[in-house]
C-alpha cells in the first residue's frame, strides 16, 4: 500500500518524441537549466527509462540496513544530469521504473530504486499496468515539491502495439492531465513523416492532447524547412512550437544509453592510447568520459570485428550489466589474446566494476541472475574470483588511490562479491576498507568504484602513471559549462514563455 503522497502543485509540460533517439532528455535538461535560471523551481521526470547507464539517487525507498540507514536507490543516468541541470539532488521519484537490459528480450526492472528481478519482455508487459499507481504517486510527489515538472516520454509515443500496456507516454499523459509536445529530429531526416505519420496514429483524444510540435536537432537555413512546417501544421492542425538547433557540444555531456555509442566521441588521436572493447551490455560507459575529454588521450572504441590496437598504452574494460556474457564477447572477438599480447609489450589493464571481475579467475553466477546458470573463466590476471547473488551494492563512495594518495570520489552499483589473495594489494581504501586489486607488478588494475576518473587529482596522477600527458581540465566544471551554454542556445531557440503558458 502507497503512503498518500502530498497533493500535486506544480504545472507539467509533457515531450514525447516520434522515435528514441531524437533528443527529448538532452532537450529536458537544456530547459531545466534555463527555466532554473529564471528562478523557477523546475524539476525532470521520466517514468519508465531503459538504459544501462545509471546513477545513485540521493533517496531511497527500500528498508534500512543494519546500520539503521536506508540504502540509497538508483534511477537512470538522463534523470540524474537533468536534476544537475534544475539545482536538486537526484530522486527515485524523477525516474520510478527504469529497466536495465540484460538479455535481447529481457531486463532488471528497478522500481523505485529497488530491483524487483529480471523479467522477459512478455511478462514485463504484463506487470507494466500494475506500476502505473507507483509511478502516478512518483510524479505526484515531484509535483508537490516544484513549480514546473518537466516530463519526458520514451521512445516513441504512436506505438500503438504497446497502448495497452503503456505507462509513460499518452497513457500517463492522460492519467496526469499533461499537455504534450511532440519533438521530431531533423537530423537524419524524415521529420515530416514522422509528425505526420504520428498524427494519423493518435486517436481523436490524444491528438487534442498534443499542443504542438518542436523540431529538433536542426542543421542548415530554416528558410528552405519552413514550408515543410507549415505544409505538418496544415495537415495535422499542430502549430510549430519552435525550432532547435544542433548542439555541437552534446557529447560533452553523460549519454543516456548504447545509442550514443553508434557515434561515440574519441580522443585528440594523439597521446596516451586508451583502447576500451565494446563488451556485451556495457553499462555506465559515461565513466570514461573525463578521460575523452583530456587533449593527451587518445580514447578508442575497439568495435566487435576489431583487435585491441597494437600501439595501445591501456586498455580499459568498462562496466557491463552481465559479466559473464561479457567474458564470451572478449573470447569470441579475440581480445583476451590480444590482452596478453598487450600486457607483454609492457602494456597496463584497467577494470571498473564487471571490467574487474572478468580480470579474475572465475565470476560464478549460480543463481542465474545475469543469464544461465553457471561459471566462466575469467581473465587470469588477478588473483580473485566473483560470486554473483542478489544483493546489489549502491553507494556514493570518498576513497584514496593507493599508488599516489590522490583522494576519488564515485559511486559503487554491483551485484557480486569478490574474494581472493589478489585483494591484498587493494588498489584504493575506501573508509580504512580496502577496494578492488593490484598485480604485483602494479600494470594490472581494477576495483568495483565508478566515476573515479571525474576526480580531477586522481584522473592527473594516473594519466601521468601511465605514461601520458595530465591537463588542467576540471571536468565538472565543464559539464556545468556545457549546461549553461545549451541553456543559452535554447533560449535562443525556442519561446520559452510560450511553452511555460502551455504547462498546466
Amino acid at each position: 500500500m502507497l503512503d498518500p503522497a502530498p497533493p500535486r502543485r506544480a504545472k507539467a509540460l509533457m515531450f514525447q518524441g516520434t522515435s528514441s533517439d531524437v533528443g527529448k532528455s538532452l532537450l529536458v535538461a537544456g530547459l531545466c537549466r534555463a527555466y532554473a535560471r529564471r528562478g523557477v523551481k523546475v524539476a525532470p521526470f521520466k517514468a519508465q527509462n531503459m538504459s544501462n547507464n545509471a546513477a545513485v539517487a540521493a533517496d531511497s525507498d527500500l528498508p534500512p540496513g543494519p546500520d539503521g540507514v536506508a540504502p540509497p536507490g538508483e534511477i537512470g543516468r538522463a534523470q540524474a544530469l537533468q536534476a544537475r541541470a534544475a539545482g536538486l539532488p537526484p530522486s527515485i521519484h524523477m525516474n520510478p521504473v527504469l529497466l536495465k537490459p540484460q538479455a535481447m528480450v529481457g531486463s532488471q526492472v528497478v522500481l523505485r530504486g529497488r530491483a524487483l528481478g529480471n523479467w522477459p519482455a512478455r511478462h514485463y508487459h504484463e506487470l507494466k499496468p500494475k506500476l502505473l499507481p507507483a509511478v502516478m504517486d512518483s510524479f505526484n510527489r515531484i509535483a508537490a515539491e516544484a513549480d514546473l515538472v518537466l516530463v519526458e516520454g520514451a521512445g516513441s509515443g504512436t506505438e500503438t502495439y504497446l497502448r495497452k500496456s503503456d505507462i509513460a507516454n499518452m497513457r500517463f499523459a492522460e492519467a496526469a492531465d499533461l499537455p504534450v509536445v511532440l519533438v521530431t529530429d531533423n537530423d537524419r531526416g524524415g521529420a515530416m513523416a514522422a509528425v505526420v505519420g504520428s498524427w494519423l496514429l493518435h486517436t481523436e483524444p490524444e491528438r487534442a492532447r498534443i499542443a504542438g510540435f518542436l523540431v529538433n536537432k536542426f542543421r542548415g537555413y530554416f528558410s528552405l524547412y519552413d514550408p515543410a512546417c507549415r505544409s505538418i501544421t496544415e495537415i495535422t492542425g499542430w502549430p510549430l512550437l519552435g525550432v532547435a538547433r544542433w548542439f555541437d557540444a552534446a557529447s560533452r555531456l553523460p549519454a543516456e544509453d548504447a545509442l550514443a555509442l553508434e557515434r561515440p566521441a574519441s580522443g585528440t588521436g594523439q597521446g596516451l592510447v586508451i583502447a576500451v572493447p565494446h563488451i556485451a551490455r556495457m553499462a555506465n560507459f559515461d565513466d570514461l568520459d573525463p578521460l575523452s575529454a583530456e587533449p593527451g588521450v587518445d580514447l578508442r572504441w575497439v568495435r566487435p570485428g576489431e583487435p585491441i590496437p597494437a600501439e595501445a598504452d591501456v586498455v580499459l574494460l568498462p562496466g557491463s550489466k552481465t559479466t559473464r556474457p561479457a567474458l564470451d564477447s572478449i573470447r569470441a572477438n579475440g581480445w583476451d589474446i590480444d590482452i596478453q599480447a598487450h600486457l607483454r609489450r609492457g602494456g597496463r589493464v584497467v577494470g571498473i566494476c564487471a571490467g574487474f571481475q572478468m580480470l579474475g579467475r572465475t565470476v560464478r553466477d549460480p543463481q542465474g541472475l545475469e543469464g544461465p546458470p553457471g561459471e566462466t573463466p575469467g581473465l587470469g590476471l588477478l588473483d580473485i574470483e566473483t560470486e554473483i547473488g542478489p544483493e546489489k551494492r549502491l553507494a556514493e563512495v570518498a576513497a584514496l588511490d593507493t599508488v599516489s594518495g590522490a583522494r576519488i570520489t564515485g559511486y559503487e552499483m554491483h551485484m557480486g562479491v569478490t574474494r581472493g589473495p589478489g585483494l591484498d594489494r587493494p588498489w584504493m581504501m575506501l573508509n580504512g576498507r580496502p577496494e578492488g586489486a593490484l598485480s604485483a607488478d602494479g600494470r594490472v588494475m581494477g576495483g568495483y568504484v565508478h566515476g573515479i576518473f571525474g576526480a580531477d587529482g586522481f584522473r592527473r596522477h594516473w594519466l601521468t602513471a601511465m605514461g601520458g600527458r595530465a591537463s588542467g581540465l576540471d571536468h565538472a566544471a565543464r559539464i556545468e559549462a556545457t549546461l549553461e551554454a545549451l541553456a543559452d542556445q535554447l533560449e535562443t531557440d525556442l519561446d520559452l514563455d510560450a511553452l511555460l503558458t502551455l504547462a498546466r
